[in-house]
């Protein structure tokens, strides 16, 4: 800001020192307007050729010329910036408006709690004092009653169900506002410009509650249209539906709902609401959306119950939203649900008794969409693979959606269940409604045949420990060969029957086989969409050639500092012609934590699926701690669906079946490997660290580096520590073998941070893929040298991680590691001082 007003001090003052600074007529301003809107920084030749080709600017010299476009780009970083601190300041207010709203609340708060405090406090007092007194008006129930208060059945009539909202309103408006909810701030949510509003959760109170204050971008009456289409952005809601409406006299709306929520996992049922609705505006100008289950004790009308499906109860919840000065709208958010924790195993209760859960799936689910779309609205840019922001939510939303069908499998949309093997840990249900299959029976321009006439979905559960969901989703995700089978990717060959895929690809990274395209990201950075190549997959029986697969894929909850209450990887194999309203038969991976600790997983923990080394979060804290590896119970819920022909179900069947154990089966493993318990079953009382295997290793790579190189590698340290120590040295160690072609056997920490790679895909990795051709050159030509003398050194350069990215390096020295019997074991390289490029 100050260099650019310098700049414009500077230019004035070299036209005025010339003594030709020139007053430019309304004409000449129109044209360097037009010229600086295809140009804002035009070179010397730009400017010469401007006032060649525009005969109005001819008396102007070229100098002068420089300096109006020079303050002209001053001009509009100001009139950027002030319109940048407006919007900040706005929301400023707004938000000082809510935290002294809040400090109200808090305030009425602890007086209700001192009041209540020594009320129940004198009522103990009277109590102990008239300890005879058994009668059923005793002060003490009495206060009870008073506590909660009975409200006489109201009837299904019109003015019935009007004093039913009316309640609904004031009880709302007392939560969302007011003491009947002591609410407390949400772990890890912290008020601020840049936070996503003030989310607070419930604190003993019947069911699970939530809310939130915030402010957006958006009028108050489309926040409320958006809100009310729960559908559209609350991805675990299957439907709403409007049974009757009717108006009142004050001008708003009694609208009777009906909604389904979908079940996160196999393992538990689905949830259905029996709703009333009322919306109107108050005196003040703020609008209000208020609901709440209606049940036998209001008389209401009733809904019958459905099948697979739960009844639950909303208690009194809601929207307040009121205009807010400069634009937008300040908005408060009320969720307060009973989930009917009873019918689901005991396992899972707590994702039905958790208000964070409901505050993070529900609660914040919401602001976020109102914010996205107030961005969109605001920078209706085309991002990535030339899609709007809106129509990327809705692919996004799109694959969200089927795989809650997926792993749902309701029977009114067609789907049924095919017998078991004998075994069941994998469910099968298959699909061939004509109503699912409208939507995905279409032929390829190609020539090659329709995808087919019937969809099978294979899906289970399963129960995880100690496993962080967000380490173990990115590891599905960037390893896609250690769960699918990389020879017969039979999830891709039996999902697409089409030929080669004419998608265009932009430029990508790469995951060990699979080309990984960025699509977009949400605005919370929280999720993002890409386009994954999977490169010369397989066929399986005869039903696809080898060729390019294309997936679009939905990541979620892969980021460990983000509050999240899911990880999630769901994809979908798409074709050359693909566009927002192409079919879509998603699959995927869900892992949901179980308990509270699923923050507290750190962001720097290694993808380690072969050590058993005491690593701990960032590298300095033993995994015995618990608290350093998140949840220490997650579920994860797997669903793939296959498309084929109704001849080949039985073949598809055992097909599916045998791919889903076998996914489950390296899920397992991975687990297994990422769980603290792996790293030894005696982490943290005091006994060394590794196998003895990994142990031995360490201690022949620090002799022999004592050996040739005549200087320890490690300083000062006991035998018993080598392994900890050489893990968590700050320069990058890596082992390759003495094949002819080295390939990478171990690396330590910071080796693993240098390859952007874990240890059980470290074997892939061979050792001149890490080197460009100089860097080649040069080690072929000395490595020789390591053989014969024991070591080489090497001067700084660059090599290459296993996503393709520059790795500087101040030297590195090779050195041979041999074993007891001094027999060459491997060769061992230290790369020192590297960084990214």
């Amino acid at each position: 800001m100050m260099a650019a007003t310098s700049a414009c001090k500077e230019g004035t003052k070299i036209a005025m020192d010339n003594g030709k600074y020139v007053r430019y007529t309304p004409e000449q301003v129109e044209a360097l307007e037009r010229l600086y809107h295809e140009c804002p920084k035009p070179s010397s030749m730009r400017r010469q050729q401007l006032i060649r080709e525009c005969p109005i600017l001819s008396n102007i010299e070229p100098k002068q010329i420089k300096v109006w476009f020079q303050n002209r780009r001053c001009r509009e970083k100001q009139r950027k910036e002030a319109s940048r601190l407006q919007a900040v300041n706005r929301k400023l207010t707004a938000m000082n408006k809510l935290l002294m709203e809040e400090n109200d609340r808090l305030q009425k708060q602890v007086s209700h709690l001192v009041y209540e405090n020594s009320y129940f406090r004198q009522q103990t007092q009277n109590t102990t004092l008239a300890t005879t007194d058994t009668s059923c008006d005793s002060a003490v129930t009495s206060g009870q009653h008073h506590l909660t208060p009975q409200h006489p059945p109201k009837d299904a009539s019109p003015a019935g169900l009007l004093s039913i909202a009316e309640e609904t309103l004031t009880e709302f408006l007392s939560k969302a506002t007011g003491t009947a909810v002591e609410w407390v701030q949400m772990p890890g949510m912290k008020p601020g410009p840049d936070s996503i509003g003030i989310v607070a959760i419930s604190h003993g109170c019947t069911g699970v509650a939530a809310r939130a204050c915030g402010l957006v971008g958006l009028d108050p009456t489309r926040v409320a249209e958006i809100l009310k289409d729960r559908p559209s952005w609350y991805r675990d809601c299957r439907a709403v539906d409007v049974i009757n409406m009717l108006s009142t006299a004050n001008g708003g709306t009694i609208e009777l709902l009906y909604m389904q929520l979908y079940a996160p996992t196999t393992l538990a049922p689905a949830r259905d609401f029996w709703l009333l609705r009322y919306t109107s505006v108050m005196e003040d100008g703020s609008l209000v959306v208020c609901e709440r289950s209606l049940n036998n004790t209001q008389n209401g009308p009733s809904m019958p119950p459905a099948v697979n499906f739960v009844r639950a109860e909303l208690l009194p919840s809601g929207y307040l939203i009121r205009p807010c000065e400069g634009g937008g709208s300040i908005i408060h958010i009320v969720d307060h649900m009973d989930l009917e924790p009873w019918s689901v195993p005991e396992v899972l209760r707590p994702l039905y008794e958790s208000s964070t859960l409901l505050a993070q799936k529900t609660t914040m689910a919401a602001l976020r969409h109102l914010r996205q779309i107030s961005q969109e609205i605001s920078q209706p840019n085309v991002t990535g693979w030339g899609r709007r922001p809106a129509a990327l939510r809705a692919l996004s939303h799109k694959l969200s959606k089927g795989f809650n069908e997926a792993v749902n499998g309701f029977t009114d949309e067609g789907w049924s269940m095919l017998e078991s093997d004998g075994i069941d840990d994998v469910t099968l249900l298959v699909n061939s409604s004509p109503g699912k299959m409208m939507d995905i029976n279409f032929s390829y321009s190609n020539g090659f045949p329709s995808m087919g006439n019937a969809v099978l979905c294979a899906k289970a559960s399963m129960l995880l420990q100690n496993v962080p969901p967000a380490i173990l989703l990115r590891f599905l995700r960037e390893h896609r060969s250690e769960w699918a089978d990389s020879g017969i990717d039979a999830y891709s060959a039996a999902a697409v029957k089409a030929g080669p895929c004419s998608l265009p690809v932009p430029q990508g990274g790469s995951f060990g086989g699979q080309v990984i395209l960025p699509l977009a990201h949400t605005i919370e950075h929280e999720e993002f969409m890409e386009v994954v190549k999977l490169e010369n997959v397989g066929h399986y029986q005869d039903m696809i050639m080898p060729s390019d697969i294309f997936l679009l894929q939905l990541c979620t909850g892969v980021d460990e500092n983000a509050v999240s209450t899911c990880a999630e990887l769901i994809f979908a194999p798409i074709d050359g012609s693909f566009s927002e309203d192409s079919p879509i038969i998603p699959s995927g991976f869900r892992i949901i934590p179980l308990d509270s600790g699923m923050d507290a997983s750190s962001p720097n923990r290694t993808l380690d699926l072969a050590s058993t080394l005491e690593v701990g979060a960032a590298g300095n804290r033993a995994t015995g701690d618990k608290s350093s590896c998140g949840s220490t119970k997650s579920v994860m819920t797997i669903a793939f669906q296959f498309v084929h022909e109704m001849q080949l179900q039985e073949n598809v069947a055992i097909m599916a079946r045998q791919y889903v154990r076998s996914i489950i089966a390296s899920v397992q493993r991975v687990a297994l490997a990422l769980s603290p318990s792996f790293f030894g079953s005696h982490a943290g009382l005091g006994s060394p660290p590794g196998t003895p295997e990994a142990q031995t290793l360490a201690r022949w790579i620090c002799q022999s580096y004592r050996c040739y190189m005549g200087d320890e590698l490690l300083k000062h340290e006991g035998s018993e520590f080598i392994l900890k120590v050489l893990w968590h040295h700050t320069d990058a160690v890596l082992c390759c073998s003495l094949k002819a072609l080295p390939v990478f056997t171990f690396a330590n920490q910071a080796g693993l941070d240098m390859l952007e790679t874990t240890l059980v895909s470290l074997q892939d990795i061979s050792l001149e893929k890490i080197f460009d051709e100089n860097g080649r050159k040069t080690l072929f030509a000395e490595f020789p040298q390591v053989m014969q003398q024991g070591f080489m050194c090497l001067q700084g350069g660059i090599c290459l991680s296993s996503m393709g990215r520059p790795v500087s390096y101040e030297r590195a020295v090779a050195w041979k590691v041999v074993n007891d019997e001094e027999n060459a074991h491997c060769i061992c390289f230290t790369f020192i001082n590297w960084s990214f490029v």
